[in-house]
């Protein structure tokens, strides 16, 4: 079993990354003196404040081991967790999962209206692929142009939006355990993996190197899926900042539908362990990626 986590050097990367993504977002979405006043605003009502940043870690832990600029590591989260937090407003309209509260306050459509959101999670999708375009996230056009390609790959409908689709489809339909696995590494898992494969582009790895980071990424999404089912089941809503317990009462198959409390837990254990073992060609540089693999199983959030 995996020892417990350096909650110290975790809790301060994560503080010191919220702190960087809030930075960017801020300086990205100034509001302008004219009618768009209000979607920007929406824009930053999503991406400013709250939300774990797990993703822009990633990023962050898996191009420093490649010593790359923090600002490159730092633009690169930045689309990460745009793509995320556009996929977050449009999960929470009325016409999917009709979210009142996300991240500890009311959601997009909410705090403004249904068109509103909309607009916003477009203009931040738009957003992350015109920062990864830009050469001030890395000097060769090369790298970027596979960062843009990976992300898209990871948002598109083989990734999140696909796996968001299949997600839909499980309220009128019964999916084995095979199914609701292709799902949540499509939904959940793409763009974890994405947050990684992104700091090794950085790195300029060869694919061929991204043997053992691929592994990792993959049993940590799926960790962290399973940890999210158990969160929706037994969790605080006021400290998970959303409402729970929606997919049983949408009747959705899920790793704890499909498992059982104690199996899952144990397989989201057995997944961290994979996870972290496919990082054993790399020293004390990879701890804090082991890190954020043990945090899965203990967040409460």
């Amino acid at each position: 079993m995996s020892a417990p986590p350096s909650s110290a050097a975790l809790n301060e990367a994560l503080a010191e990354v919220a702190v960087e993504i809030d930075r960017q977002f801020d300086q990205l979405l100034t509001i302008p003196d004219d009618p768009r006043g209000d979607l920007y605003r929406a824009m930053r009502h999503a991406a400013i404040g709250g939300g774990k940043r797990l993703r822009p870690l990633l990023v962050f832990a898996t191009a420093g081991l490649f010593d790359v600029a923090r600002e490159c590591s730092a633009r690169a989260a930045t689309a990460l967790e745009a793509i995320h937090v556009y996929s977050l407003i449009h999960d929470d309209l009325p016409s999917m999962d009709d979210d009142d509260m996300r991240r500890g306050k009311p959601t997009v459509h909410k705090v403004f209206d249904e068109a509103t959101a909309i607009l916003a999670g477009d203009c931040l999708h738009a957003l992350a692929f015109e920062i990864l375009a830009d050469p001030a996230t890395h000097p060769d056009p090369f790298v970027r142009i596979e960062l843009v390609t990976d992300l898209a790959r990871a948002a598109g409908p083989n990734g999140m939006a696909g796996g968001q689709k299949m997600d839909i489809e499980a309220e009128s339909t019964r999916f084995d355990l095979n199914t609701v696995t292709r799902l949540q590494q499509m939904k959940t898992g793409a763009l974890i993996s994405a947050s990684v494969e992104a700091g090794a582009i950085l790195g300029r790895l060869p694919p061929e190197g991204r043997v053992g980071l691929r592994g990792y990424a993959h049993d940590l999404g799926l960790a962290f899926q399973i940890a999210d089912d158990l969160l929706d089941a037994e969790g605080d809503e006021a400290v998970v900042g959303k409402s729970l317990r929606k997919d049983e009462v949408a009747g959705k198959e899920t790793f704890l539908s499909l498992l059982g409390p104690e199996r899952a837990r144990e397989q989201a254990r057995m997944l961290v362990d994979q996870a972290i073992a496919h990082l054993h060609s790399y020293g004390k540089e990879a701890d804090l990626l082991r890190d954020i693999a043990r945090f899965v199983l203990e967040r409460d959030r």
